[in-house]
């Protein structure tokens, strides 16, 4: 009896290892990723100009460089979601959905990535300077600020070479408080400044 009570004793200490490992292995809960959703913003009325774009990617600051949707509740504090994140880092998500939207806009003859080999009549860099979830009381709000700056290719003079530099700003509430509901808020953000961005570039070059 002895015998057969620890090889029972010893299957089922087996078992329980086996089940540690396997939970330890796998997280209790699963990760979801979301995305900017939205259709590119319609600007009618004007006449494509005749000039090639370069959009190199943007950088993003240190508070935001991660996948990992970050949430603030007071000032001077951030915090991070642990199964909630983006599908990309914030500078991949705004360099696309913007160079996309400019693209789609039909206001330039080209527009190239970062990498191209082609020629180019204008260099637009920025950096992403805010992409969190706001919480207050009453809502919890996108919020989405950007930097750009426009540069010509063969200008000479280094003291001319930036044409234009603006930032951007918009805070969105969101519809339901949770991700989901930040992800749809913020693609609204998104949508509208890279509709002010478009018009800002286009009246600086129409000029030129």
């Amino acid at each position: 009896m002895d015998r057969y009570m620890k090889i029972l004793l010893f299957c089922l200490s087996a078992c329980l290892i086996i089940a540690g490992c396997i939970d330890l292995k796998q997280p209790k809960n699963k990760i979801q990723y979301y995305t900017l959703e939205y259709a590119s913003p319609s600007i009618t009325g004007l006449k494509p100009l005749p000039v090639t774009l370069k959009i190199e990617r943007f950088s993003v600051a240190p508070a935001y460089n991660t996948n990992r949707i970050i949430y603030g509740k007071e000032s001077f504090k951030r915090d991070e979601y642990f199964y909630y994140k983006w599908r990309s880092n914030p500078a991949d998500l705004v360099t696309y959905f913007l160079s996309r939207d400019i693209r789609k806009s039909g206001l330039f003859r080209a527009v190239l990535p970062q990498g191209s080999g082609f020629p180019f009549s204008y260099l637009l860099e920025g950096s992403v300077d805010e992409f969190f979830e706001l919480d207050t009381t009453e809502n919890w709000n996108a919020v989405l600020s950007l930097t750009i700056t426009l540069m010509a290719a063969n200008e000479p003079d280094v003291s001319k070479s930036v044409l234009f530099q603006k930032s951007y700003s918009i805070m969105k509430a969101c519809k339901h408080k949770n991700p989901q509901g930040l992800a749809q808020a913020m693609s609204l953000a998104m949508g509208e400044i890279s509709k002010k961005v478009i018009k800002d570039i286009y009246a600086l070059l129409k000029n030129r």
